[in-house]
Parts: C-alpha cells; sequence; structure tokens
C-alpha cells in the first residue's frame, strides 16, 4: 500500500474542485485498511481521517489535511434467494450504476429507478439516496462497516440506519466512527415496476413501451436524467446540491395564497413538501454564472463548475442562493452535499 504526499483530488470530485490531500492512500479489504490505521497510529499522526468515495456528493472548500483514504472495495456476490428474492451483497467501492445495470441484466428488480446516479455503493446507504419515487431503504437489507475506535466489523439492519429523507445515521450520530465496507440488498425475483412518477411514465411513452420491465423503466430513467443533468464528466457538479424542504400544510397553504404556481407534494403529518428547484428559480437564478461558478441552465437544483471554480466560489454562490430563498419565501433550504 502506498502513501502519497499533497495528491491531487481534481479526478476524484465530481465538481472537479483542483484541491490537495495532505496524505493520501487506497484500500480494498479490511485487512488493508487496518493495515493503514496502524501505520498512521505507528507515525503518530494526528490528523483527522476522510474516508472518499465516489466523491459525489462533496465539495472541497480548501486543500484536505485530513489524512483521506479512498474506499476502493470491491465485489458483487449473491449471498441466498428464497421464492421472493434475492439478497445481492456489493462493495462500498463499486460504481452504484455499474452494480444497478448489473442487477437488471440478472434480472433482480427494486434498484431500476435509481440508474444514472453518481457515485459508490458505499455512500448509497449514507445519503438513503432516491430518484423517481424510490429510495434505498426500500430494498436495503444489511451493511457491515468498520468501527474506527473498536477496530471491528458491525452489522446494521435498516433500523439501525435511522434512514430519512437524504438521511442516515451515518450523517449524524455516527459521523466519522465507522468505514462502510458492503452493502446487502433485497431486490425482487419476479420485478414490480414503479411508474408512479410522472415523468417516467411520460418518457415510456416516448419510447413506445406500453409493459415495461425493469430494464425499460432504467432506460426511461437514464433519458430523463441525462436530458436534465449535466453530466459530471463534461461539467463538474455533484448532483442536487440542495434538498427539497419540507413545511407544514398552513406555512404551505399561507405560500399558496401568495405565490399560486408554487409547487408542493403532501407529506405524511401535515407537512408538504416544496421543490426547491422550484423556489430557487423563482428567485432567478437558474442559469446564473459568475466566473467559471453557475447554477445550472437545466435544473436549478444543480450547482456547476464550468472549468476553474474553487470550492469557496461554489460554496458562496450557494450561500446567496440560500439567503435569497429565505428572504422571499421564508423558507430555510438545506444543502445536501457535504461539505469539506
Amino acid at each position: 500500500m502506498e502513501l502519497w504526499q499533497d495528491y491531487p483530488l481534481q479526478n476524484l470530485n465530481t465538481f472537479g474542485i483542483a484541491a490537495k490531500a495532505a496524505t493520501f492512500s487506497r484500500f480494498r479489504s479490511t485487512e488493508e485498511l487496518e493495515a493503514l490505521l496502524e501505520q498512521k497510529a505507528a507515525q503518530a499522526h494526528h490528523s483527522p481521517l476522510l474516508v472518499l468515495g465516489g466523491g459525489s456528493n462533496l465539495l472541497l472548500t480548501s486543500d484536505v489535511k485530513s489524512w483521506v483514504l479512498k474506499n476502493d472495495v470491491p465485489g458483487i456476490a449473491k449471498l441466498h434467494e428464497d421464492d421472493e428474492a434475492v439478497y445481492v451483497q456489493a462493495g462500498a467501492g463499486e460504481n452504484w450504476h455499474g452494480f444497478v445495470q448489473h442487477c437488471i441484466t440478472q434480472g433482480w428488480g427494486g434498484l431500476e429507478n435509481l440508474s444514472l446516479i453518481p457515485g459508490n455503493v458505499g455512500a448509497s446507504p449514507m445519503q438513503n439516496i432516491g430518484a423517481y419515487g424510490v429510495e434505498i431503504k426500500d430494498c436495503f437489507w444489511d451493511l457491515e462497516a468498520y468501527h474506527l475506535e473498536e477496530k471491528a466489523i458491525h452489522t446494521f439492519t435498516a433500523s439501525d440506519c435511522a434512514f430519512g429523507y437524504r438521511e442516515s445515521v451515518f450523517k449524524h450520530q455516527l459521523k466519522g466512527q465507522y468505514v462502510i465496507l458492503n452493502v446487502t440488498y433485497r431486490l425482487q425475483k419476479h420485478p414490480v415496476v414503479n411508474t408512479s412518477y410522472g415523468a417516467i411514465r411520460q418518457e415510456l411513452e416516448k419510447m413506445g413501451v406500453h409493459e415495461p420491465g425493469i430494464k425499460e423503466v432504467s432506460q426511461a430513467v437514464i433519458r430523463i436524467r441525462q436530458s436534465k443533468l449535466p453530466d459530471p464528466a463534461v461539467i463538474g457538479n455533484a448532483g442536487s446540491f440542495f434538498k427539497n424542504p419540507a413545511v407544514d400544510k398552513a406555512v404551505f397553504t399561507d405560500l399558496q395564497e401568495r405565490f399560486p404556481e408554487i409547487v408542493g407534494y403532501p407529506l405524511p403529518h401535515d407537512q408538504v413538501k416544496l421543490a426547491a428547484g422550484w423556489l430557487i428559480e423563482s428567485c432567478g437564478w437558474k442559469g446564473f454564472r459568475r466566473g467559471d461558478a453557475g447554477c445550472h441552465a437545466q435544473q436549478a437544483l444543480v450547482l456547476v463548475n464550468y472549468g476553474h471554480a474553487t470550492g469557496k466560489e461554489i460554496y458562496t454562490l450557494s450561500q446567496e442562493i440560500l439567503d435569497s430563498v429565505q428572504f422571499r419565501f421564508g423558507v430555510v433550504l438545506e444543502r445536501e452535499v457535504n461539505i469539506i
């Protein structure tokens, strides 16, 4: 295992921010991770750890003084099956979209609506990633994670993960304590597709598909995402930068009286989810550009790096957007992207 100093991270974050790691190394197994941690302890290396996956959900605002460990744990395996489901384990370092496509090829249903989401498998439960009517928690079975202090592997069930909207226990109570090694999903052997999201139905109609299977739903999702979202390989971005906020129904009613075009979706417990993209666009940010930092012309939720923006420039833009939405609507947006 090699260690690098002042290691460039520009190609390891989807924003394409030109930052460096003070110390950098990779691991592909629990044994390699433990060896690196022992080496860190032997060197009395007191800097904190930053475990990096696909780099698709973070914004680097400066060089990283932490010891950056790149999680490259590989592997996809069917653990067991019953009459209804297969239980498939994937290493945390596997590319998420590649894993989804592998499952579709095998005829295993449940993940097709989550096609083309950037990043690696290890981040999927951390964020409870979701799209087009499906979230990870819908087919999650369990995961194995390494506790950095105890030096032991723990298994987490869905209830242990405390999944919420783009949330899990790993983003709050247990943040920085564990390294996710692998994730197991319970997938359908006899898939029932989810086309409840209107855009999917519309796209399937355009494709001339009337009885879609998981492959066709995946293709529809890919087409939708490619039409709306910039490819990080072309324009640096981390997907949706902001979460869709939830407000009480009474607050939404008041907003609706003042802004009749406001977009909202009913939630349990008398709450309404607002479309953050609509709020941002209504404040005039869609298509905005300052230097190489901007708000995407097709999707206001996505902040972009057109080439040489710094992380601080993109962060500053995000704060201006937050302030303007709060000033106009009285609604506080929350960043979905991790700020480093």
